[in-house]
């Protein structure tokens, strides 16, 4: 996912004023695009939010297109240190069951999903810049990838791979549905129904 760096602006030093710069146009280009769509977002608008001049908008990310990436690579860095975390914290009370680490991965993703539902809302309008769906599509390939270890899924058989597909799936689909629970109580009622079908289905076959 280099790309995305890359396409993000210019390179700089992570000093505290730049953190600050960045975050307070990151958190402006969020309200932004989430009440206009990332098409009738203007840079113009971002910066009077945020309080920071164009220039530096567009030194720090380039233009709207790397202010979008950077909230996906945010977003994106932000489930899997939280998955990992999880799984981590798992291991450590001893538990190697592969459905149980993978269903309690899937529990804390998509509780990040709840956590995070602003732009999970912005990508469900699948609204973003030239070349973010495939971006993101590398992103969904490799998310499979981690699941089919994390099962013990041999990725040679076709059913494997399928199953895993499946499993993927169901938790990005939940994900969505979550940024349009009213409330976190019904969010928790999501994740627990997605959790206990994703161990019915993790199942090996036979």
């Amino acid at each position: 996912m280099s790309s995305i760096v890359e396409s993000a602006g210019t390179e700089e030093a992570p000093t505290g004023h730049n953190r600050t710069v960045r975050s307070a146009l990151l958190d402006a280009a969020l309200e932004v695009f989430t009440e206009r769509g990332y098409a009738d977002a203007g840079v113009a608008e971002i910066a009077a939010r945020s309080g920071i001049p164009v220039g530096s908008l567009f030194q720090h990310y380039g233009g709207k297109r790397g202010l979008y990436l950077a909230l996906w690579e945010e977003f994106r860095e932000a489930q899997e240190h939280r998955t990992a975390a999880t799984l981590a914290a798992e291991r450590g009370r001893g538990v190697d069951d592969p459905v149980a680490l993978f269903v309690a991965g899937a529990r804390a993703y998509l509780e990040g999903a709840w956590d995070n539902r602003r732009f999970g809302r912005l990508l469900v309008e699948d609204d973003g810049p030239t070349g973010f769906d495939a971006l993101r599509r590398q992103w969904d390939r490799a998310w499979v990838r981690r699941n089919a270890r994390l099962l013990e899924v041999d990725e040679k058989r076709r059913a494997g791979r399928v199953r895993v597909r499946v499993l993927t799936t169901v938790i990005g689909g939940a994900a969505r549905e979550l940024g349009d629970c009213g409330d976190e109580t019904e969010a928790q009622e999501i994740v627990d129904e997605v959790c206990g079908i994703l161990i019915h289905l993790s199942a090996p076959p036979g």
